[in-house]
């Protein structure tokens, strides 16, 4: 998918809905310009909306009065920030040195196997997408995982299986 939208003449902004907006000017009272809110407002949309689409990205531009350029960079630059669809439910694998040396390797092809999705990818009934992280922080109980802000740790075959079945459960 193509998030070139400063080249599309296309694209139109989205209105913003008066959740999004309540709270992005909750945020600018919190922050010294409309720049520095740039982040709080692509979090509140993907909130609200799952991702941010570039329809929404334009919508932030317009309200907050700042390039969509920057908007974009800030996007691109955090990548816990969708810009397309993910799953209901997101996994975020840490494949740190940490984790590696755990074995977060064989997992990694546990998963793949399990949910038929690589990294990037989200199944086919959109419940999970599997996005690969850094570091998640945890590494004295290597190798973890989060599903949404839920954190998983020292994972085996076998716990994996047992989220991955607790999560279809919630749905």
């Amino acid at each position: 998918m193509s998030t070139n939208i400063i080249a599309s003449t296309a694209t139109k902004a989205r209105p913003l809905t008066a959740a999004e907006i309540s709270e992005i000017e909750h945020e600018m009272e919190l922050y010294p310009d409309k720049q520095a809110v740039g982040l709080e407002a692509l979090k509140i949309v993907q909130k609200h909306q799952g991702w941010v689409s570039d329809e929404s990205m334009l919508a932030i531009s317009k309200f907050l009065d700042i390039p969509v350029a920057d908007l974009e960079s800030v996007a691109t630059f955090f990548n816990l920030v969708y810009r397309q669809p993910v799953g209901k439910n997101v996994i975020l694998f840490c494949n740190s040195v940490s984790c590696w040396i755990m074995g977060c390797d064989g997992l990694r092809s546990h998963i793949n196997d399990q949910l038929g999705v690589d990294f990037g990818d989200t199944t086919e009934d959109e419940a999970f997408t599997f996005i690969p992280v850094p570091c998640l922080g945890d590494c004295d109980r290597a190798p973890v995982m989060m599903v949404g802000d839920d954190l998983h740790r020292n994972l085996t075959e076998e716990k994996i299986d047992q989220i991955v079945a607790d999560y279809r459960n919630k749905e």
